[in-house]
């Protein structure tokens, strides 16, 4: 890592974040509603956007800056095991596209806005609403922290805000003032912001793979010399390698699977969903969204290629950034840093404004405030979306780096819990409610309490929640412990919901019709219900 600031590269970091923040702010002024006071406006875009800017929207909320550090990274400590986030971005579009469609029409015909808003109305459960609430909130706050993390990498490698030796506030005071802007145009923009600013990113992003994945292999030498030192490295080390070792093909198999069935789980994910104007601009992203793969193998090969150019680090967290800090010129190196920052900033936006609207709708005005009018759940959420950015900022500088990258692992494992609720709920209402209460608790718990007791296989200080996978109960195979969590979820949901359906446990009011998942927006008979003032068992 070179010694001081690199001032060229900085300069240009700090020109993009001006000008995403200008627009950030100007966002609250972009396609401006009427009724600007209400949640559909302010935590949904007013429900109005198209085919491209929910590809660019869903892209910057999919594809985080975390994500562009952290696959990389696990490719260049790991190996070819670094590579099932490319899997499993491909197996989730298939899936999104049989079940996204039917969740848009139904909210868009109940003015759902959460989640829990639909799995409440489905099954006429607050209390399983109340789960569902919960666990995406838990999800989503590890998720935004690991934002900062992506950030604090690029300033690192810049040089900015002084070594480990430096007083802690003078170290993140650059990290504190990037936040304090993000929550300060989140705020005043709500959803628009990170909407407008994703078309930024995203440009950026291309841009920055585009030049790497031609001019760094070049430099280098060329691909066949990128991956024989690559294996040469795993071969001397006796970690990771080229190819998955067959030990580690179920690990890698149920951790791509398991991560699939989570991505569109997580709350910003149907945030962004839910802000489409139609249930065909859905259909049509799924057929789109996978360029953003595309992007994302090119992007892992970075991994191969640090170690190719004989980058050093202590924490593989900043092997890409400093790879680019080597190998680019210092002003495309600002390029390439501020594609990372402000990959940053749209992800954790659409986040806290995610979990925002989980709070306000399913806790807030179910438990708190029944009778809570529009603008009273816009304030709310308002505060609440600076109240997640605030915890997330504390997890960050709290914790350990690595305890915070396997907290986000246990995200997955928690958010995978909601799917029979979710997915299954919008197929069928056989399940029932208690069951699915049921089978979430035994997911949830089973999930913490494995994942609490793996120890890091680096760090001896970190006792618990060092990994995601474990030997699998029964089979031998070491396997994603979101996976098997969720499928002794499926197991006690189905069987309880068979014995309470034989004692004729009371159901809840389901207050959908088969006909409210299938239509569009421009069919006559669809019209927006919003949800009377006081919300009964089921609204």
């Amino acid at each position: 890592m070179k010694d001081g600031v690199n001032g060229v590269a900085l300069a240009v970091f700090i020109f993009f974040f001006l000008a995403v923040t200008v627009m950030g702010f100007l966002a609250a002024r972009w396609r401006k509603a009427e009724n600007e006071h209400s949640l559909d406006e302010w935590g949904l875009g007013g429900r109005s956007f198209g085919t491209w800017i929910t590809w660019f929207l869903l892209g910057g909320d999919l594809y985080t800056a975390y994500t562009f550090v952290a696959v990389p990274a696990a490719i260049y400590a790991a190996g070819a095991a670094g590579f099932f986030a490319v899997p499993y971005t491909i197996l989730v579009y298939p899936l999104i596209f049989t079940f996204l469609p039917r969740l848009w029409s139904v909210s868009h015909k109940h003015g759902y806005v959460t989640t829990s808003d639909f799995v409440r109305g489905r099954f006429g459960s607050k209390g399983l609403s109340l789960a569902v609430a919960v666990t995406g909130i838990l999800a989503t706050m590890p998720y935004i922290a690991l934002q900062l993390v992506g950030i604090q990498a690029v300033l690192d490698v810049m040089g900015v805000g002084g070594g480990e030796d430096t007083n802690w506030f003078i170290k993140d005071l650059p990290l504190l003032i990037a936040f304090g802007v993000l929550a300060a145009y989140t705020y005043s923009s709500g959803l628009r912001a990170p909407a407008l600013i994703a078309f930024v990113k995203d440009t950026l992003i291309y841009i920055v793979i585009a030049v790497a994945i031609i001019y760094i292999p070049i430099k280098l030498g060329g691909f066949d010399e990128v991956f024989a030192k690559a294996g040469e490295k795993y071969t001397s080390s006796g970690a990771g390698g080229l190819i998955t070792p067959e030990a580690g093909q179920w690990t890698y198999a149920t951790l791509a699977l398991g991560s699939a069935l989570a991505l569109f789980m997580y709350p910003h994910s149907i945030t962004a969903t839910l802000s489409s104007k139609s249930r065909e601009v859905i259909r049509r992203n799924t057929t789109i969204l996978p360029l953003y793969s595309l992007m994302l193998g090119l992007l892992a090969l970075l991994g191969f290629m640090a170690i190719a150019a004989g980058v050093k680090v202590t924490n593989g967290q900043l092997a890409i950034p400093q790879l680019f800090e080597n190998m680019f010129p210092a002003w495309f190196a600002g390029v390439a840093f501020a594609a990372i920052g402000i990959g940053a900033l749209v992800p954790a936006a659409i986040m806290s404004i995610a979990a925002a609207n989980l709070f306000t709708r399913n806790i807030y005005k179910d438990f708190i405030k029944p009778d809570a009018t529009p603008e009273q759940e816009t304030k709310v959420s308002k505060l609440v979306s600076l109240l997640v950015k605030v915890g997330a900022l504390v997890f960050v500088l709290t914790m350990d780096k690595t305890v915070a990258i396997n907290f986000q692992l246990l995200g997955g494992i928690w958010i995978l819990q909601t799917f029979p609720a979710l997915v299954g709920g919008l197929f069928t209402r056989w399940f029932h409610r208690w069951a699915l209460l049921a089978g979430w608790a035994v997911g949830m718990i089973y999930g913490t309490a494995v994942a609490y007791g793996i120890p890091s296989p680096t760090n001896p200080s970190q006792k618990h929640f060092g990994g995601s996978s474990k030997e699998i109960p029964g089979i031998g195979e070491i396997g994603y412990i979101g996976l098997t969590a969720f499928v002794l979820n499926v197991v006690v949901t189905v069987v309880l919901t068979f014995v309470l359906r034989a004692v004729k446990a009371p159901d809840g009011v389901d207050e959908t019709k088969p006909e409210d998942y299938t239509a569009d927006a421009g069919d006559p008979g669809v019209q927006v219900e919003l949800p009377p003032a006081t919300a009964g068992t089921s609204h």
